[in-house]
């Protein structure tokens, strides 16, 4: 008797849970899609249909000329290479300085190297905010505003990464580690050959998350660029919403160019997404 209460117990915590479970998905889902559908219909319907009173919420005709108004009121393409040229240079230094700092921190020995983390950490607990205004002064005596290379340096801070690929290292398995060292490799050899192939998804979810934060960063782009010559999408975004009358913005084109704006790095999180979710899950507990 004593059994069957238990297991009938266990079945209802299992309903409960599933339930719960289920509860919590359709609160993300709407949190997440309303304002996807919002930006969506938005993005093809015409500017006195948005102002409409009642809410529409379906367009009663589809102008795709909201799309061509997005890529030509501004230079949108030069937009467009501007945030390519800025998210592949930030992003690949980024993985680069990440990669190498979290190896030393795990596999090379040298005095301080638990202070060095204790400041990668430190560095995390940070708001960027905080050090717009000391960056923008150096960047501004240096003679770097409106440039290519004023954008890329300040952003180029890898304390996250950092984090992400030495908890992974530190779950590698450590008698394959011995071997390869005693068989004689190096540390680059030993990098090379023994601890990146092991390190795959970790990488992708490291690449994809720096991916999607670069290609999204607004404020330093914003305050760094002054034309359309540096500005990248998101800041292209504000100078669309601004072009006609601020008052009353023409939010068709302006939704239009925020849907071509999330589809490049929309794909790539698409097809990365499994590598990128086993990546951030391996190695976390453990470090």
């Amino acid at each position: 008797m004593n059994r069957l209460n238990a297991l009938s117990a266990f079945r209802d915590r299992e309903l409960w849970a599933t339930v719960f479970g289920y509860a919590a998905m359709v609160c993300v889902l709407i949190i997440v899609g309303v304002p996807l559908y919002y930006i969506l219909t938005r993005s093809f319907m015409a500017h006195t249909e948005v102002y409409s009173q009642p809410v529409s919420y379906w367009p009663e005709r589809w102008l795709a000329s909201n799309y061509h108004d997005a890529t030509t009121t501004l230079p949108f393409w030069q937009f467009l290479r501007n945030s390519i040229i800025v998210t592949g240079i930030v992003s690949a230094v980024k993985f680069v300085l990440g990669v190498l700092s979290a190896y030393g921190l795990v596999f090379l020995r040298f005095p301080g190297k638990n202070i060095v983390f204790l400041v990668i950490i430190a560095a995390l607990m940070v708001p960027n905010q905080i050090t717009i205004i000391s960056n923008y002064a150096l960047i501004a005596q240096l003679g770097w505003r409106n440039t290519f290379q004023g954008i890329i340096v300040p952003l180029c801070g890898v304390a996250f990464g950092t984090f992400l690929m030495r908890n992974h290292f530190l779950s590698l398995p450590s008698e394959v580690i011995e071997a390869a060292r005693m068989d004689g490799a190096g540390w680059w050899r030993l990098l090379t050959r023994v601890v990146l192939p092991m390190s795959g998804p970790t990488m992708v979810a490291f690449a994809v998350v720096t991916l999607v934060n670069e290609w999204n960063e607004y404020l330093w782009p914003f305050l760094m660029a002054d034309d359309a010559r540096v500005a990248t999408l998101p800041v292209g975004l504000t100078l669309l919403q601004n072009t006609e009358n601020p008052s009353v913005t023409n939010w068709g084109p302006v939704m239009a160019g925020v849907i071509l704006t999330m589809l490049p790095i929309l794909i790539v999180f698409l097809v990365l997404q499994r590598q990128m979710i086993k990546g951030l899950t391996s190695g976390a507990v453990k470090g």
